[in-house]
Order: structure tokens, then C-alpha cells, then sequence
């Protein structure tokens, strides 16, 4: 990891899941900085794959402004709906009133809310990363997210 002049880079991975969906679902993050790694995850007893993968990468965002993280961030998300909401339709929604191009309401418009501001804030750079595919820190996403469902 690049350290400079006290700027600290950070790579997150996030991940969101449902047993059914809706259903149980929960969301983690791994955060990697030149000093230290952040893993956490929560859980929803019903809930949906979105939401939970929105959650991930809102919490994540959170955390990086919890710990006054510096520097780059780039995130890694293995959910084409959250890459690309927040990179390419969210103009539209805006522009829209909070509606898509088919004129329907944004559905967890609540979150979408959250990143947006977020988004803005931090100014991240956005990776789509293939799930389930062997990434080491994909994969433990998806561990946390199984042991949290696995806790409610």
C-alpha cells in the first residue's frame, strides 16, 4: 500500500447477500489502508440482495470518514446495481425527481439517498470485481456475509 506525505490510500471490498430474497441478509466490508484492515458486516433478519449490498458500501463509506481515512479510495463491488447506479443512472434519477427513465420511483431510493451524499464527499473511484471468482478480499465479503446471516 502507497503511503505519502501521511495520506493513507485505502481499497475497500464490500458485499451484500439474502438467503431468498427478500429474506435474512447481511453486508461486510473489508477496508486495507497502509496501517491497518477493517472488516465488518451487519445483518437484517428480511431484507434484499440490494439493500444489502447498498448497506456494504454505505457502511464502508461511513467507516472511512469515522477513522478520517486520506488519500484515494477506490471501491470494489461485485454488484453491477451499485457500480452502476452510482456512476451512471443516479443522473438520471436526479435529473428525474427520483424516478428512472421509465418514470417508475427508485426503488431504496433511502440509500441511494446515503451514497449519493457519500459519493460526493469522498469522491471514490468505482471497480466492478466478478463474485465468487477467487478474489481473496471478494471472498471474505462473502464469508462475513454468510456468518452474519448465519447469526441471526
Amino acid at each position: 500500500m502507497l503511503v505519502r506525505c501521511g495520506v493513507q490510500d485505502s481499497v475497500i471490498y464490500t458485499d451484500g447477500g439474502c438467503h431468498g430474497n427478500p429474506g435474512p441478509g447481511a453486508w461486510a466490508f473489508v477496508i486495507t489502508t497502509a496501517k491497518d484492515v477493517v472488516e465488518r458486516s451487519g445483518a437484517a433478519r428480511d431484507t434484499t440482495n440490494n439493500r444489502m449490498e447498498l448497506t456494504a458500501v454505505i457502511e464502508a463509506l461511513r467507516e472511512v470518514i469515522r477513522r478520517k481515512i486520506d488519500g484515494t479510495v477506490t471501491i470494489h463491488t461485485d454488484s453491477q446495481y451499485v457500480k452502476n447506479g452510482i456512476t451512471t443512472w443516479i443522473q438520471t434519477w436526479l435529473a428525474n425527481g427520483w424516478r428512472t427513465a421509465s418514470k417508475q420511483p427508485v426503488k431504496n431510493r433511502d440509500l441511494w439517498v446515503d451514497l449519493h451524499d457519500l459519493n460526493r464527499a469522498i469522491g471514490p473511484e468505482w471497480r466492478w470485481v466478478r463474485g465468487h471468482a477467487g478474489n481473496p478480499l471478494n471472498e471474505r465479503c462473502d464469508a462475513l456475509v454468510q456468518e452474519a446471516i448465519g447469526s441471526l
